[in-house]
């Protein structure tokens, strides 16, 4: 058996990539001050976008348990998850992480975490979803590219 079908070789943890970003950013806003000055308003859409992020994650990790398969993203996948949130993104849960990421930039008041946004893209891309669509190819085989033809990576 392939290794491909086994699991997915995923490189990096995925919510400790955002994290990372979000606490270097937060380290260098204290040194470096690269910010604004948060008012109500962007306080405000901050914590609405975390909200949706957390509830959009809780949405998705819902249904992927209904359908008893993994949300460990070392794990390998016991069945395609196509119902839910998956109907609009084949990746709900990073989506979910991104809206987290923006919301927690403007409850800092800080723009480092856009600095580091394009790093932490690349990191999700090529160390991560890469290799997880690599093993839901390999298990799904044709009906892993009719949903891929259907539904977007993102949204």
């Amino acid at each position: 058996m392939s290794d491909s079908l086994k699991r997915p070789r995923t490189i990096a943890p995925p919510p400790l990539v955002y994290a990372a970003g979000l606490v270097l950013s937060w380290w260098l806003e204290r040194k470096f001050p690269l910010g604004f000055t948060p008012t109500a308003q962007t306080d405000s859409v901050g914590r609405a976008l975390v909200g949706l992020g957390v509830a959009l994650m809780l949405w998705a990790v819902w249904v992927i348990w209904r359908h008893k398969t993994t949300v460990n993203p070392y794990g390998g996948a016991s069945t395609l998850v196509t119902t839910g949130p998956f109907a609009f993104s084949r990746n709900p849960i990073y989506l979910a992480d991104v809206v987290v990421y923006v919301g927690i930039m403007l409850l800092l008041g800080s723009f480092w975490p856009l600095v580091f946004a394009p790093l932490v893209w690349v990191i999700m891309r090529y160390g991560v979803i890469l290799h997880e669509e690599a093993h839901l190819m390999a298990k799904f085989g044709n009906a892993y590219s009719d949903y891929c033809a259907k539904v977007r990576r993102w949204i």
